[in-house]
């Protein structure tokens, strides 16, 4: 955990995944414009439902996957605190999850956990794009409203 960041670490990272593409190239051109679409719909509803700020990083994550994904969720805006990354690195087979202090309160580690598990069931079955879907409304869903958790 880094204090200055805010972040909560989740020890989420498997290396269990058997990934649906090893190619890691650009987003345009690992996925159809449709897939493209259903991701950003997709991550668009987690945030709007939640209140939380849910990204995403499809990439390599370099020899230490935790510290990669912590840097990138840091960097992934102006409120890292509220922020969620999901960060996945197929040819790695890793998912990190990384969550700000604000949103690890209505994250815990086990519902992080069992997001990842749902997703690596699914791209052990060669779906990506439903795994990161699935994962993504199974992290909603656990969050709750944000009008639910104001105290």
């Amino acid at each position: 955990m880094t204090s200055s960041l805010e972040v909560e670490s989740h020890d989420t990272a498997t290396k269990d995944t058997a990934a649906a593409r090893t190619d890691e190239g650009a987003p345009d051109e690992l996925f159809t414009f449709q897939e493209l679409a259903r991701l950003d719909e997709a991550l668009t509803m987690s945030s709007r439902e939640t209140g939380l700020r849910f990204t995403l990083y499809i990439g390599d994550l370099g020899p230490r996957t935790r510290v990669q994904a912590e840097d990138l969720h840091a960097r992934s805006g102006s409120h890292p605190t509220d922020a969620v990354l999901i960060a996945i690195s197929p040819g790695q087979k890793v998912v990190e999850v990384v969550t700000g202090a604000g949103a690890s309160r209505r994250l815990p580690d086990r519902a992080c956990a069992l997001a990842v598990l749902s997703m690596t069931t699914s791209f052990a079955n060669g779906d990506l794009i439903g795994g990161i879907i699935n994962g993504l409304r199974q992290l909603s869903d656990q969050a709750g409203h944000p009008a639910t958790h104001r105290h």
